[in-house]
């Protein structure tokens, strides 16, 4: 395994691109992915990060890695290919995000309370999972990276007047 070079900068192209979709094949190709996505897994991790978009990586393809449940005994890192939301909730929390392709910055983000992804592993398998709380913060914060979203176009309007920018 080896740790990818994060991209930052609010402006920078890899970040601001729409990520393209994966096919999955189940040939050569997949293990390429299988081991950029082991590599996203340890980047993450060693930099104390608790997601990471592929495009973060320098790919623009819809891939992200969450750490949920963290610090829990069902703490684990999830895969997701293709991720899409396909319900959310009428209710609405907002908290403080920061990015590791931001560092340094913080700001107070509206995120819905609960989110139902539905994504793909690397065998082809399809998934479904509902999420709540920070496990379902950083599913929509990565999700947005895919999207050339970042956590700073979405700051509150107490943020934007300057009152929780770090």
């Amino acid at each position: 395994m080896a740790k990818l070079l994060i991209q930052t900068g609010r402006e920078n192209k890899i970040l601001r691109t729409k990520s393209a979709e994966v096919k999955l094949s189940g040939k050569k190709s997949d293990k390429k992915l299988k081991k950029f996505i082991e590599d996203m897994k340890e980047t993450m991790m060693t930099s104390d990060g608790v997601g990471l978009a592929a495009p973060q990586a320098g790919e623009n393809i819809r891939v992200i890695v969450c750490l949920l449940n963290q610090g829990t005994k069902n703490e684990l890192i999830a895969e997701m290919i293709n991720p899409v939301i396909t319900r959310v909730s009428e209710k609405m929390e907002v908290g403080e995000e920061g990015c590791l392709s931001l560092p340094g910055e913080f700001g107070m983000v509206a995120r819905y309370a609960e989110v139902t992804v539905r994504y793909f592993d690397l065998k082809g398998a399809e998934w479904v999972l509902g999420l709540k709380g920070l496990n379902a913060v950083i599913v929509q914060h990565e999700i947005d990276h895919l999207d050339g979203k970042l956590f700073v176009d979405r700051l509150t309007e107490q943020a934007l007047k300057g009152q929780h920018i770090l």
